[in-house]
C-alpha cells in the first residue's frame, strides 16, 4: 500500500540525501524558527519539515499536487489530523507489544499475530474514515489515496484477515504435517488447516471423541516438552516468517502515512500561528523554463513568527531580471528581504503556502546563500579568504537555473577590490543563466552596474524618509553613494551636531532583532 500524498508517483523518503549547503541555508534563511513552529515541540514533525524544506521540488506539476493536498487538510483538518493521530498511535502500540529476545518461530507468531490484531484495528477506522469522508475532498493526492483504502481494504480484506488471526491463535493446538528423511529424521514440516473448525461450545461437548494415535508426555518429562516445542517451532517456521513480512509491510504503510501526513500536519502548525498573528498568505505559483520572480506584500516568515511588532511587506516586480541588485540604507530591511525571498522561494518549492498575498516565481535548480560570517576565531584565514572559499564551492556546486542569494558578500575589502571581485562573479553567473539577489553598500560596484542600463536587472534600494526614519520598503532606486550610517551613530551616541535624532520602530522589519541588520 502506497500513500502517494507528498508525490504522485512515489513515496517521501525522510532519510534522502540533503544538499551540501543545508547547515548554510539552515542558518542564513532562518529556517530553524519556521521548523521549530511547524513542528510544535515534536522532533519527528522538525526532522519531516527539515527534510521537505531542504529538498525542494523541481517540477511545477508536482508542486500543484502538493499545494492541492495542504488545501484539502486546510479545509478538512479534524479528518487529517484523526488520521494522522491513528498512524503515530499503531506506531506507538507496536513498540509496547513485547516478544522474546530469543526470536523463535512459536514467540514470532504470537507477536505478529497480536501486533496484526492490533493493526487491523486501525486501518478498520481508516476504512471507516474513508467510507463516510471521502467524498469531501479534492486534491489528486487524497482522492488517490482514499481509492487505494477502499481497494486494498475491502470487506473480503477484513473477513479474510480476521479469520487467518483466528485461526492463528492456535487455541485447539498446532496441526503439522512431516516426512522421513535421511536417517529417519523429520523433514518438510508443514502447518495444516485442521478439518474440523473449532465450533461452539454446545458443538465441541457433543462432539465425538478425535480418532487417531496420541503420545501424551508426561507432566515432568523436560526433555519431552523440549523436544515437543522444537518440533513446533520447526513447523511454524515458515508461517513465522511470512506474518513478519506481512507486520513489516504493515507498519512501513502506517510510518509513510505518519511521515507524509506529518509533513502537511507541520504546515498546518504553521497557518495557525501565522493565523495568530494576522498575517497574509497565499499558495504561489510556480513558473517553469522564464526567469520570474514578482510578489505583492512580500514578509519574512521567520520574523513574523519571532516578533510582535506587524512586518511591513514589499512589493517586487522582477520578471526577467536575472540580477536585483539591493542597496539603502543601512537597517533598512535589505537583509530581512532577502530572507524573504529565500525563504519564500523554498515554501514555494516545497508546496507550501508563503508569507505574502501574491508571490509568483521560476523553479529553481538549487537555492545557495552567500552571507557575510564573522572573524575566523582560529585565525587559520581572513574574511576575505574566507569569503572566496566559499564563492568556489558555491560555484562547484550550482547549476544553471539556481538562485543566489549575497548578503553583503566581499565587504572585508576595500570597496575597489570587493567590487571588482564583485562584478567578475556576478557577470560569469549571469552568464550560466544563474538569478543572483545582491545586497551590498558598495557603491562603486552597484553604480557602475545601474549605469549599464541592462534590461535583465533590476536596482532597489531601501527607503529613507528626509528625517532619518525607515519604512523598510524597497522601490525601484537607483544606488546612493551613502548609507546613512550617521543615522545610526546619532541613535548610538546621541544627536550629532545640526541633525535630528532619527525616529526608532525598526523592530518592524526586525533590525534591531535580527542577527543581521544591514
Amino acid at each position: 500500500m502506497k500513500t502517494h500524498l507528498m508525490h504522485p508517483d512515489r513515496g517521501f523518503d525522510p532519510q534522502q540525501p540533503l544538499p551540501w549547503n543545508a547547515g548554510d541555508l539552515i542558518d542564513d534563511l532562518e529556517l530553524d524558527t519556521l521548523l521549530a513552529v511547524m513542528a510544535d515541540g515534536d522532533h519527528v514533525l522538525y526532522e519531516i519539515g527539515r527534510v521537505a524544506l531542504l529538498t525542494p521540488l523541481q517540477d511545477p506539476a508536482e508542486i500543484r499536487y502538493r499545494q492541492a493536498a495542504l488545501e484539502d487538510c486546510l479545509r478538512h483538518r479534524e479528518i487529517v489530523t484523526e488520521i494522522y493521530a491513528g498512524a503515530v498511535a499503531a506506531i506507538a502500540r507496536e513498540k509496547r507489544i513485547f516478544g522474546s529476545i530469543l526470536r523463535r518461530p512459536t514467540s514470532v507468531v504470537s507477536r505478529s499475530v497480536e501486533v496484526l490484531e492490533m493493526f487491523v484495528e486501525h486501518l478498520t477506522r481508516l476504512r471507516v474514515i474513508a467510507d463516510e469522508r471521502s467524498w469531501t475532498f479534492r486534491s489528486a493526492a487524497f482522492t488517490t489515496f482514499f481509492e487505494m483504502i477502499a481497494t486494498e481494504l475491502d470487506d473480503q480484506f477484513f473477513a479474510t484477515a480476521g479469520a487467518h488471526l483466528r485461526r492463528l491463535r492456535f487455541r485447539d493446538g498446532v496441526l503439522m504435517s512431516a516426512e522421513l528423511g535421511t536417517g529417519n529424521t523429520g523433514t518438510r514440516y508443514t502447518l495444516r488447516r485442521p478439518h474440523h473448525e473449532r465450533g461452539t461450545w454446545l458443538e465441541r461437548l457433543t462432539a465425538p471423541p478425535r480418532q487417531g494415535l496420541t503420545f501424551v508426555i508426561p507432566d515432568r518429562d523436560d526433555a519431552g516438552f523440549s523436544a515437543l516445542s522444537e518440533l513446533r517451532d520447526q513447523g511454524l517456521d515458515h508461517i513465522a516468517h511470512a506474518l513478519s513480512r506481512s507486520t513489516d509491510h504493515i507498519l512501513a504503510f502506517f510510518k509513510a502515512l505518519r511521515t507524509e501526513l506529518g509533513f502537511y500536519i507541520g504546515c498546518l502548525n504553521l497557518h495557525d500561528q501565522l493565523g495568530a498573528e494576522a498575517t497574509a498568505w497565499c499558495f504561489p505559483e510556480p513558473v517553469q523554463g522564464s526567469v520570474a520572480l514578482s510578489c505583492r506584500d512580500l514578509r519574512d516568515a521567520a520574523l513574523v513568527l519571532t516578533t510582535e511588532e506587524p512586518v511591513v511587506g514589499n512589493d517586487v516586480d522582477a520578471d526577467g531580471r536575472s540580477l536585483v541588485m539591493i542597496t539603502g540604507a543601512n537597517q533598512g530591511g535589505k537583509s530581512t528581504f532577502l530572507r524573504a525571498v529565500g525563504l519564500a522561494q523554498l515554501m514555494m518549492q516545497s508546496g507550501m503556502f508563503v508569507t505574502a498575498q501574491q508571490y509568483r516565481a521560476n523553479v529553481c535548480e538549487a537555492i545557495a546563500t552567500h552571507f557575510s560570517r564573522e572573524e575566523d576565531p582560529t585565525m587559520t584565514s581572513g574574511r576575505l579568504d574566507e569569503e572566496l572559499r566559499r564563492m568556489s564551492d558555491i560555484a562547484d556546486h550550482i547549476r544553471p537555473g539556481s538562485l543566489l542569494l549575497c548578503n553583503e558578500s566581499f565587504a572585508s575589502t576595500n570597496e575597489r577590490e570587493g567590487s571588482q571581485i564583485s562584478r567578475d562573479i556576478l557577470r560569469a553567473l549571469q552568464e550560466e543563466g544563474i538569478k543572483v539577489f545582491f545586497v551590498t553598500h558598495l557603491f562603486d560596484l552597484a553604480h557602475g552596474i545601474a549605469r549599464q542600463g541592462r534590461g535583465d536587472t533590476l536596482c532597489l534600494r531601501a527607503e529613507r524618509e528626509a528625517d532619518g526614519h525607515r519604512t523598510f520598503k524597497l522601490p525601484v532606486g537607483e544606488p546612493l553613494p551613502t548609507s546613512y550610517g550617521t543615522d545610526l551613530y546619532a541613535r548610538v551616541f546621541g544627536t550629532a551636531a545640526g541633525t535630528e535624532t532619527p525616529p526608532t520602530g525598526e523592530t518592524r522589519s526586525g533590525a534591531s532583532s535580527r542577527r543581521d541588520t544591514r
